[in-house]
Formats: structure tokens, C-alpha cells, sequence
């Protein structure tokens, strides 16, 4: 499946491009010439060329500015540039210092994220500690796409509106749980890129320090040590049922956790307790102990502070079956199931 431009951009290109190979005059006025013809025609040329500089430059803008809304500028995220399916959000290019990092598709009603998708790299360095960021672009359409720290201050009540701020997560039984986790990155920039509201959800400390912890850095050492191209993550949510859970009344809280990786080509000498866990391979992982146990049953040997936080690794095709039975229609996470191209 081909990622295309949206049509008015199409046609903008289309344009453009006649104009640029001189077989349109549509958007040059008729001109009266007396005197000199050859200045004539080289002000009408010039008038042109000015046009076509005009048009090149705010289609240039239009694509920079597409933080939000749209996930061409930053499809290099996602497996052959196809996004998951399945879903509806809003779509956020991940912008921080004017270079994009991920992927995210946000739900405006809960104000948090449905999944965020990203490309690993091998982690460098301790884990950074940046202040945390908020969208600009949910509050304000036109404003600057790059991810901005809060203020020490009051935050602008658009922004409150928009999306989850710090306040909400002060003293509740909830932390900020990643879905793209800086573990994952190399780069200081990429690293403290994650550190943005919309790029997590509310986490029982349980699961966040627990088993969803040791299943990143799980992911972390399998994709390290065995995976020879590029590997793809996606990371998102499973809400309730029914009768959803909010902290403060604003942010949705997820009742699991998912995740699944895509890693083309790889090394056919794993390990037998590593055998079936490439190309692909997901989990998913409870956010609430009290959750009943068909999908990720509860392990009677954990730590107390972890208990019923369990994390249960499957396929890829398991884990879209069971987003397809939360989500009501059919899901797919990776291009034709991440099979080499």
C-alpha cells in the first residue's frame, strides 16, 4: 500500500508543475505590450518564475507544518511507511529541535495517545531526565509544530483543554507511562523527545517499574543482539470495555498495555528460547489487577508490588485478534505482517 499525499497537495504539485514546464498561463493576467516585446515577454517570465517561487514555498510550509493531522512528514516511522490500521485519532508528527522522532496517533476525547510508533535504535548513554513537553499544535492549529517543555507557571487553558498536563497526574495512583520509551533511542534528542504528554498514558507504578519494564528491556537486548536491519515498534492501548477509568475526570486510563516489533532481517541463528520471536513478536500487558484473566493471566508467584500486572508475550496475529475483538474491526500493526520486501 502506497502512502500518498492528501489530494489538495496533489493538486498543488499538479499545478506546479505545468507552470513550471510552461504549458499553463492560467495564473498569469493578460498583459498589453507596447513598446519594447522582448521586455514584455521577459517581465511576464519573470512574474512567472515569481509565481512558481510563491507556490513551491508554501507548499514547502505546508508539509513542514503538518505536525498534526497528518503522518506524511514523519512515515518513516512506521514499516514501508504504512501506518497501522484500525484506528481512529488524530495523527501527530512527533517534532523536537525541527527534526521528527516518532509517530503518534492521539485521542483528542481521552487525551492521550492510542499508539506511538517508532524506529529502534540501540540506546547510548544513561537515561536523560528533560523537562516534559506538550503539544502546541492540539491547542493552537497554526502554531510552531515543535514539542514545547511546560511553564513553571499557569499553562495556557487551550493547551489544558487539549491534551494531559502535568496537574493531572499529581498525586494520583498513576504514572506516566511511555509508549515510546527513550530506552529505545541512541540519541539525547530522540531520548528526550519521548518525554511529551502525548506520548503517554496513565501506568500503575506496578506494571510501569514491574513486568512492562522488564519487557522493554527485553525487547531492547533481543533486538540489539539479533536484529540486523531496521526494527519497527509500535506501542499502544486497550481501553475498557465498558465503563471507562479517568484520573481527574480528563485523562482515559487504559485498562492494557500492548506492544509489538518488526524486524525484517534478522539473524536465523537464535537461540532456542528466542525461536518464534522473529520477524515479529508482541505482548500485552495489564494495567489494572483487578482485570479478569482471559487475555494475560495473573502469575500466583509475583512480588506483591507486582502482582496482577502481569505481561504475556504472543504473536502478532494474537495480539490483532485481540485488538480486533476490543476494537470492533479488523487491525493490522505491520505492512503485509512485516514480511521482507
Amino acid at each position: 500500500m502506497e502512502t500518498k499525499l492528501p489530494v489538495e497537495k496533489q493538486k498543488l504539485l499538479l499545478l506546479l508543475t505545468c507552470e513550471l514546464q510552461g504549458s499553463s498561463s492560467q495564473f498569469i493576467p493578460s498583459t498589453v505590450c507596447e513598446g519594447n516585446d522582448n521586455l514584455c515577454v521577459h517581465s511576464i517570465q519573470m512574474k512567472k518564475s515569481a509565481l512558481c517561487a510563491l507556490l513551491i514555498l508554501a507548499l514547502a510550509v505546508s508539509l513542514i507544518a503538518a505536525d498534526v493531522g497528518d503522518f506524511f512528514p514523519c512515515q518513516q516511522s512506521f514499516y514501508n511507511s504504512w501506518p497501522p490500521k484500525g484506528f481512529t485519532g488524530t495523527p501527530i508528527c512527533q517534532r523536537f529541535y525541527n527534526q521528527y522522532h516518532f509517530a503518534t496517533l492521539y485521542s483528542r476525547p481521552r487525551r492521550s495517545p492510542w499508539f506511538s510508533a517508532y524506529l529502534y535504535t540501540v540506546p547510548c548513554g544513561k537515561r536523560p531526565t528533560p523537562p516534559w513537553k506538550f503539544e502546541p499544535q492540539l491547542a493552537y492549529p497554526l502554531a510552531n509544530g515543535n514539542m514545547i517543555p511546560f511553564p513553571w507557571g499557569p499553562v495556557d487553558q487551550n493547551v489544558v483543554e487539549s491534551q494531559a498536563v502535568v496537574h493531572d497526574y499529581i498525586n494520583s495512583t498513576y504514572s506516566r507511562g511511555h509508549l515510546n520509551p527513550s530506552l529505545h533511542h541512541q540519541s539525547h534528542e530522540a531520548r528526550s523527545a519521548t518525554f511529551t504528554f502525548t506520548n503517554v498514558v496513565p501506568q500503575k507504578e506496578g506494571s510501569n517499574d514491574g513486568p512492562w519494564a522488564l519487557l522493554e528491556h527485553t525487547v531492547n537486548k533481543t533486538l540489539a543482539a539479533y536484529c540486523l536491519g531496521e526494527a519497527y515498534i509500535v506501542t499502544g492501548i486497550i481501553p475498557y470495555r465498558n465503563d471507562e477509568h479517568w484520573i481527574r475526570s480528563r485523562v482515559a486510563v487504559p485498562e492494557y498495555m500492548w506492544s509489538a516489533y518488526c524486524c525484517p532481517k534478522y539473524n536465523c541463528s537464535l537461540p532456542q528460547h528466542l525461536q518464534g520471536t522473529f520477524p515479529t513478536y508482541a505482548a500485552i500487558g495489564r494495567n489494572d489487577p483487578n482485570s479478569t484473566e482471559e487475555i494475560v493471566p495473573v502469575s500466583p508467584t509475583a512480588k506483591k508490588q507486582f502482582m496482577g500486572y502481569d505481561v504475556r508475550q504472543m504473536s502478532l496475529e494474537t495480539l490483532e485478534m485481540y485488538l480486533k475483538d476490543r476494537f470492533h474491526t479488523v487491525v493490522s500493526i505491520f505492512y503485509e505482517q512485516c514480511r521482507d520486501q
